[in-house]
């Protein structure tokens, strides 16, 4: 029963702490909030590569879409931001689903190019729907309504912050939950060998084709948070260096860990933040200087680090000298 308390205290802490920055650092709500962004957006990534091993350069494609869904949503239907994020979550779950069962019969280089093309074909396609999208311009005008109907997105954005911190908590739960399923079991089996699953009579592409469109609504959930707490949306959202950004932020954190995405998170968009007011030109060099350290050190990512000084901290309990 102690060691089954603990375990629940290590899982609450980090969302405890989470809740108390809303009053331990109220100047850096919104820096925050892209944290907590980046984090989910990084977990719908680690879902399809860490998990399923669906090797994808084209993932930024689906946290656009559903950042546009989101915000043309508010301002052509309803301005309502749940609404707003269920439909976001929708439609990108929708183009995941159909996307994958188009390109889900590759891999290797073939499925990467493949991601590629589609996500800058989905970016063509936003550029040119200037009266949808606003082309090149980007989506302006977004104004959600208040949360619930009570809570009102603020200038200091700590409505923003807490209605961000919510959706991460519920969508954290439905990952951890689905991961550790029989399917999310499978997946790792489809990752390891997707012969030998084959031969056992696991239906793999249709287990893919689900892993994908989960990870593709997730993605697509970040986007639309992040659409609703900016009130733009800019074509770089479907642009390659976004996509580029979640690999990252996912291989910095530690892939197939618990808190890996949101470790990676915190350090990248953290790190960004204070590296960019030092030297708005260059702070991509200490970025760049981070992620190489820790993928020629840390083989788990930061996730891994974190292990390592756990496990030195433990006092022994071997019988030895």
């Amino acid at each position: 029963m102690i060691a089954r308390a603990g375990n629940w205290a290590m899982r609450a802490a980090p969302w405890l702490a989470a809740i108390a920055v809303n009053w331990i650092a109220p100047d850096y709500m919104s820096l925050a909030a892209s944290v907590l962004t980046m984090g989910l957006f990084a977990l719908s990534l680690d879902l399809a590569l860490g998990h399923a091993g669906i090797v994808t350069l084209g993932h930024g494609a689906f946290y656009g879409v559903g950042a546009y869904a989101a915000g043309i949503f508010a301002i052509h239907v309803w301005a309502d931001p749940l609404a707003g994020l269920a439909a976001a979550t929708l439609v990108a779950g929708l183009v995941g689903a159909v996307t994958g069962a188009l390109i889900l019969d590759t891999s290797g280089l073939t499925l990467m190019m493949l991601t590629l093309a589609i996500a800058s074909m989905i970016a063509e396609f936003a550029n040119s729907a200037r009266d949808l999208t606003g082309g090149d311009d980007g989506l302006t005008g977004i104004r959600p309504s208040p949360v619930l109907g009570l809570f009102r997105f603020d200038l200091w954005g700590h409505t923003a912050y807490l209605y961000t911190l919510a959706v991460v908590f519920v969508w954290t739960m439905i990952a951890w939950r689905i991961l550790g399923s029989p399917f999310g079991h499978s997946l790792d089996g489809v990752r390891q060998n997707a012969a030998r699953m084959r031969a056992i009579g696991a239906p793999v592409r249709m287990r893919l084709i689900a892993a994908y469109a989960l990870s593709a609504a997730m993605a697509g959930t970040a986007g639309a948070l992040g659409a609703q707490a900016t009130k733009t949306v800019s074509l770089a959202s479907l642009g390659v260096l976004t996509s580029g950004t979640v690999l990252m932020v996912a291989v910095l954190g530690g892939m197939r860990r618990r808190w890996g995405a949101y470790l990676g998170a915190l350090v990248y968009v953290v790190g960004q933040n204070f590296a960019a007011e030092i030297d708005p030109f260059r702070w991509m060099l200490v970025i760049g200087l981070m992620m190489i350290a820790v993928v020629m050190f840390f083989e788990n990512g930061l996730a891994g680090l974190v292990d390592l000084l756990d496990r030195r901290a433990r006092p022994s309990t071997g019988g030895g000298k």
